[in-house]
């Protein structure tokens, strides 16, 4: 199973995860990336900044797989966008 990457880029930062996980594709990342952003929103709510803060999710050869925005985390899949226009 390949190995993926989930980074957390906050105000030009990139704070690197050293472990990763085994999984079975780039969809589960996502699922994956989207319940890490929510667990650490649900314990995080008080910091303002986590919402410019974005997951990069990498393979092992250091290539970007996804960026999954903090915010888009706070959408239920099916519901659409955050756009206000």
């Amino acid at each position: 199973m390949p190995r993926y990457y989930f980074n957390t880029r906050i105000d030009g930062e990139l704070i690197r995860d050293p472990d990763g996980a085994e999984l079975r594709d780039p969809d589960h990342a996502w699922t994956m990336a989207r319940a890490m952003i929510r667990d650490i929103l649900h314990d995080e709510d008080a910091e303002p900044r986590l919402m410019r803060a974005a997951i990069e999710v990498t393979d092992e050869e250091g290539e970007v797989v996804l960026e999954f925005p903090f915010t888009e985390a706070l959408i239920e899949p099916g519901q659409g966008s955050l756009r206000l226009h």
